[in-house]
């Protein structure tokens, strides 16, 4: 089949009508030590035109008794011998993806080679190729379990070795990288048009964390001198198209360099710190030993071809990977149920550097509303699980909001528990004692425990699933002068777990004074029960209470509030995430109406109107996060039952106009305070280009005069991708004439621009008015790529962002007949396309019984693990 295939002809009407046995799961209470640890690994992969022979030797050294067990997916074994003696298929058994030798000895020196072929894995896992023509590269992805198919070996995380890699290919590709310090490179003795390099990294690493990348690609060098006074040579890979992009992530390397020594006394220990440009690539970025492969779409960045949000994201991927070299790196995971230990105190790191490039604010803002709209909706629904997952059939589905920004939020209670002071110290604890390990989540909470036993109480975080509710109210006792708060909490029981338990949770508080809206008392509250009470001394008059500051933990608030009290707060916090957490909480009470909700729109829209002048003129990042209206993925998350997509759109909707219609007086005033100017990259400057397309869109809902004049001028005189594209997208949703001539000019400026080509099939698949036959004709355009995951993710991941579009029997049928096309080629793809549908269930009928009957037909069609592991979660029948 062609990429200019419907998804209507994706679909094979000949596969048996009966569900695929399930695969067995891996189950955490199982874990056992390797038999066999690996000293050290010499690989030498030599490519060619059809196919790659990759010959390795592994010295191991028995450490427990039992078989030597090998991994292998893909491979064509070729030869084999053990301490020198060639073996035969006598000598071990290959089943289920291992080779097994029964009898070896305690110290071992395995010779293997094999025949793989990088050509045609479209799974983009090893070693495959990426691009074509004459663009052709090949790259690695080995995490989780990606090495296994390069080439025979212990295939798990706490199998640590130190690597040396040979590298040869034709000199068509230039480009020859893997982990470490180059050692020697030159011509290929009696081949002159073939060349080889050989890389040496000195530190032990898991094989999860190898990579090599054999290309043509220009590089953009550059320095830094680490506290230690290490000089490390930086290298940024790109092609040269592209190379011209790379220096926004340049600096933001440099710049988490530095962040890292500061606020963690942690250098880099290599001398040379590689990053790689890769088109094809299903994740975001990878943090491989000294040689990071990144998403180009999470490393490129300039202004004319990449948005504020996009550019900011680029600074915080490239500190992430970088902050891995020690969470994740040196130290890392015992086995991949701790791939939250890794991954939630790193994701806590960059957002950490994160929030001292920008308005701290903002930061936890975008952290939480991510957190909300994703995190909270996995909890709701069959696909929730815990931070710490106790099974799985495949980890590729557990790379989840939950394992990463959850995670994170744990740690981020930890931090707040134990003050800056001490949980430096027991971060540094940790990293003294646990160096060139693979641990679990107890050994870091038994580190961070040093200076209080209680944080090894958190480990109930990790292994319960769920969203705590925590509900409350106050009482004032004018007479004593006491304010008592009472809060409870409560989780949802998840089917297949433990009954849940009250977990410790951190609740911010401070007092306000009614009169002066002064701060009157802070407390840092601690409920670790079902139901506690907490009493303030010596108040003087009943206040208005603010809790959960700065989103203290990763719960769901129910506080006995009225709206006057959310009103009072949105003008008075001094915290500005509080600031937009009371407008979400005002705007929920409105949307959920008959869910418990008991607010009208007119205290919500009175305290906006009033709060927005001041705050625009000396904040605009915030003022435009105060005007955002919860998404219907969010929205949609608090409804258990008799979910009708239309109805939330047309409320949401309904109140989006409102807004506009109300402050329809200042959104003139505002984008004329708000004019474009030469290009900055600053806080100050990315806030006010975000307030101009919010109150740009506004206008054009409040049919203000001109509006639609305004966004053909923004877009005409754009500075930068953020102005340029915020218009189009404007236009593009409010039909705005001539839009389709704006669409047509986008895509010519910026046809030979893949990352923006994305944004171009984004803007379409997203809008307000799209329907399948829209997905239909992109799916079909001449630049659709199904081999590329940005590009698919631009059309059929945008077009989940419209439910009444996705949840009907049209674009639920696209939808799945992606997904099956995917299951064969790229599995990892497919099955996060899969767990977008986890609340099918919540639908109304008819549109859940129409959903539930099209799940069970993928199921009936479906394949890989990948898929089969996230539909039988979907559908509630995972195997036991």
């Amino acid at each position: 089949m062609s990429t200019a295939e419907t998804a209507a002809q994706i679909i094979n009407p000949e596969m048996p009508d009966v569900p695929p046995t399930a695969p067995s799961k891996i189950n955490l209470k199982d874990y056992q030590k390797p038999s066999f640890d690996v000293e050290t690994v010499d690989l030498d992969i030599q490519l060619f035109t059809e196919y790659a022979k990759v010959s390795s030797t592994l010295k191991m050294v028995r450490q427990t008794a039992g078989e030597l067990v090998l991994f292998g997916e893909d491979l064509e074994l070729l030869t084999i011998s053990m301490n020198g003696n060639a073996l035969t298929t006598e000598n071990y058994k290959q089943e289920d993806g291992k080779l097994i030798i029964a009898d070896a000895p305690d110290a071992v020196t395995l010779d293997i080679e094999v025949r793989i072929c990088p050509q045609t894995n479209t799974a983009l896992e090893g070693l495959y190729m990426a691009g074509s023509g004459d663009d052709t590269m090949f790259v690695t992805q080995c995490e989780p379990e990606g090495f296994r198919k390069i080439t025979f070996y212990p295939d798990r995380p706490d199998v640590l070795a130190i690597f040396t890699t040979r590298l040869e290919a034709d000199k068509r590709y230039p480009t020859l990288l893997a982990n470490g310090n180059l050692v020697e490179a030159g011509e290929v003795t009696d081949a002159p048009d073939r060349h080889y390099a050989i890389w040496h990294d000195p530190t032990n690493k898991p094989s999860y964390l190898f990579a090599c990348v054999v290309a043509d690609l220009d590089v953009l060098t550059d320095t830094y001198t680490t506290s230690e006074g290490r000089e490390v040579a930086l290298e940024l890979y790109a092609k040269s198209a592209d190379i011209d992009k790379c220096d926004v992530g340049m600096q933001a390397l440099k710049d988490a360099m530095e962040w890292d020594e500061v606020n963690y006394g942690r250098a880099y220990d290599l001398d040379r710190y590689m990053i790689v440009a890769v088109s094809q690539f299903n994740m975001g970025a990878m943090e491989n030993k000294g040689l990071n492969i990144f998403n180009t779409a999470c490393v490129l960045s300039s202004p004319e071809t990449t948005t504020d949000s996009r550019s900011f994201s680029v600074k915080a991927i490239i500190a992430h990977e970088y902050f891995h070299n020690w969470t994740g790196n040196r130290i890392t995971c015992r086995d991949w149920f701790q791939l939250c230990l890794k991954e939630g105190f790193t994701v806590y790191r960059d957002q950490s550097f994160s929030a001292d490039q920008q308005s701290s604010a903002v930061q936890r803002i975008d952290d939480v509303a991510t957190l909300r709209a994703h995190q909270f909706a996995e909890d709701a629904g069959p696909l929730a699980h815990p931070v710490r997952p106790e099974s799985f059939v495949e980890i590729n589905n557990f790379y989840t909001t939950t394992v990463y920004e959850k995670g994170a939020e744990i740690v981020r209670m930890i931090a707040n528990t134990l003050g800056p002071d001490d949980f430096r110290k027991g971060t540094d604890e940790y990293f003294r004692r646990y160096d060139g390990q693979a641990v679990t989540v107890e050994d870091f909470l038994s580190a961070l425990s040093i200076t209080d036993s209680k944080i090894e109480g958190f480990i109930d975080w990790y292994r319960q699933p769920g969203t705590p509710v925590v509900s409350g109210h106050q009482d004032y006792d004018s007479a004593a002068q006491t304010l008592t708060i009472t809060l409870s909490q409560q989780t949802r029981h998840v089917s297949g777990f433990d009954a849940p338990k009250p977990l410790p949770i951190p609740v911010a508080t401070a007092l306000f004074d009614q009169e002066s809206g002064d701060i009157i008392a802070e407390r840092m509250l601690l409920l670790n029960q079902a139901t506690q009470t907490f009493s303030f001394e010596n108040v003087t008059s009943e206040p208005v209470v603010s809790l959960l500051r700065d989103f203290s933990a990763p719960v769901q608030l129910s506080y006995d509030y009225q709206d006057k009290d959310l009103a009072f707060l949105l003008q008075h916090e001094t915290n500005g995430f509080n600031r937009w957490q009371v407008t979400q909480m005002l705007v929920n009470r409105i949307l959920l109406q008959g869910k418990g909700a008991k607010s009208s729109p007119e205290v919500y829209l009175q305290a906006l109107a009033q709060t927005l002048p001041e705050l625009a003129a000396n904040d605009a990042m915030l003022a435009a996060r105060l005007l955002d209206i919860p998404s219907a993925q969010e929205l949609a998350s608090a409804i258990h039952s008799n979910y009708d997509p239309a109805v939330v759109k047309a409320q949401r909707e309904g109140l989006y106009q409102k807004l506009a219609e109300t402050l329809k007086d200042q959104w003139q005033t505002l984008y004329e305070q708000l004019p474009m100017q030469s290009y900055e990259d600053s806080a100050a400057a990315r806030g006010t280009r975000a307030l101009r397309n919010v109150v740009l869109d506004m206008a054009l809902t409040a049919q203000v005069k001109d509006a639609a004049a305004w966004a053909q001028q923004q877009y005409d005189n754009a500075s930068c991708m953020t102005e340029r594209f915020g218009a189009l997208k404007a236009m593009v949703n409010h039909q705005v004439e001539n839009a389709e001539s704006y669409l047509a000019d986008f895509y010519e400026r910026f046809q030979a621009n893949d990352l923006v080509i994305d944004l171009w099939f984004s803007v379409q698949a997203s809008a307000d008015t799209v329907t399948p036959d829209t997905i239909e004709s992109l799916i079909a355009h001449a630049d659709f790529d199904w081999n590329t995951p940005n590009r698919v993710r631009s059309v059929i991941s945008a077009f989940t962002s419209q439910p009444t579009a996705l949840w009907t029997a049209e674009g639920l049928s696209l939808y799945t007949g992606v997904i099956k096309k995917l299951d064969d080629s790229n599995p990892v793809l497919a099955s996060r396309l899969v767990q977008v549908l986890a609340r099918w269930n919540t639908l109304a009928e008819p549109l859940r019984q129409m959903a539930h009957e099209q799940l069970m037909d993928l199921q009936k069609q479906a394949s890989s693990k990948h898929v089969l592991e996230s539909l039988n979660s979907v559908l509630g029948s995972a195997s036991e």
